[in-house]
């Protein structure tokens, strides 16, 4: 019986809830108005794109490996969508496909680069983060028509309406679908062939190459999944987003990579869970829904948020240590 609750505290998925938990309390404590239902709905709208490139960048980091191009990537890929709605008359459903095909394309070449050619996963995805600002640049500010008003794709997939003018009522369905995405990679990384070699690679490349895994297949496809998942969250941010703006997009990604490694990612590699992601991101989420709300503005959110990040990486330093003795 003992054992089973040191087993529990000792997860960092456990602590990163209770973090959820006392935040909540917080921010509901200090402010009325964190404790409308519509801001938990603004949040979970604003989160889904997040979730989606967090949970995509896991599996590269779970090798020892980044993607710092996914925030770009992602608004880049919502940019050229729009764009063609917008020019030339593409059906939605098309450009959404068109989004997905760009996020895999991308992260097939990170994989080139980082698996293939050995370039290190800092500089190679360095360099597409630019490439892709770059493309994202050519492009005009654009709204995607018929995704983000009322009624449109996003509201009628993400939301459930329940009744009528005053009475009617918004329930955030996208939770459920997340929460299903999110079992589903979880299965995928424990279960499966592909998950078992990322987390081999990540805990020793060598080791897992002499034992018979095609670790340059792998380490691509890992990108690959990462760049599938970026694609996704060009969808939902082109959602959430009124006008998509050209040129930005970067520091989008240190949203996604600080809620993957606040959710225990091994910051060497080697370990990592997508559930733990799942929690991960919602503590960034808070955060940055509920500072604004107790008078912190975006510096102090930016600070509180990088210390945050800290005492997570120190925390796996830590159980490192401890395991090894």
């Amino acid at each position: 019986m003992t054992k089973k609750k040191k087993s529990i505290l000792s997860d960092q998925r456990f602590i990163v809830l209770l973090v959820i938990i006392v935040l909540c309390a917080i921010f509901s404590g200090l402010s009325k108005e964190f404790r409308q239902y519509t801001t938990i709905l603004s949040m979970l709208d604003f989160s889904y794109y997040d979730l989606l490139m967090a949970i995509g960048v896991t599996f590269p980091l779970i090798t020892g490996g980044v993607d710092l191009s996914i925030g770009t990537g992602m608004v880049a890929y919502a940019l050229i969508g729009g764009t063609l709605i917008r020019n030339n008359n593409c059906p939605v459903a098309l450009a959404m496909l068109i989004c997905i095909v760009l996020g895999i394309a991308v992260g097939a070449l990170n994989g080139v680069l980082i698996g293939v050619m050995n370039l290190p996963p800092f500089l190679a995805t360095l360099c597409t983060c630019m490439i892709t600002r770059g493309a994202g640049s050519l492009c005009s500010a654009t709204p995607w028509p018929g995704l983000t008003q009322d009624g449109g794709w996003f509201h009628t997939i993400f939301k459930v309406t329940v009744g009528t003018g005053r009475s009617a009522s918004r329930y955030p369905l996208g939770f459920l679908w997340m929460v299903i995405l999110v079992l589903l990679m979880e299965y995928i990384l424990n279960h499966t062939k592909f998950g078992r070699y990322t987390i081999a690679i990540g805990s020793n490349k060598e080791a897992a190459a002499l034992s018979g895994i095609n670790t340059k297949f792998y380490h691509v496809m890992v990108y690959v999944v990462c760049g599938l998942f970026t694609g996704l969250a060009a969808i939902a941010y082109a959602a959430v987003t009124p006008t998509v703006q050209p040129g930005t997009g970067a520091g989008l990604e240190m949203d996604a990579i600080g809620g993957v490694f606040v959710g225990g990612v091994a910051a060497t590699g080697g370990y990592g869970s997508v559930i733990g992601t799942f929690v991960g991101i919602f503590v960034i989420m808070l955060l940055k829904t509920g500072l604004p709300y107790i008078g912190l503005q975006a510096n102090w959110q930016q600070i509180i948020t990088g210390i945050v990040l800290i005492v997570a990486v120190l925390i796996d330093i830590l159980k490192e240590k401890k395991a090894a003795h």
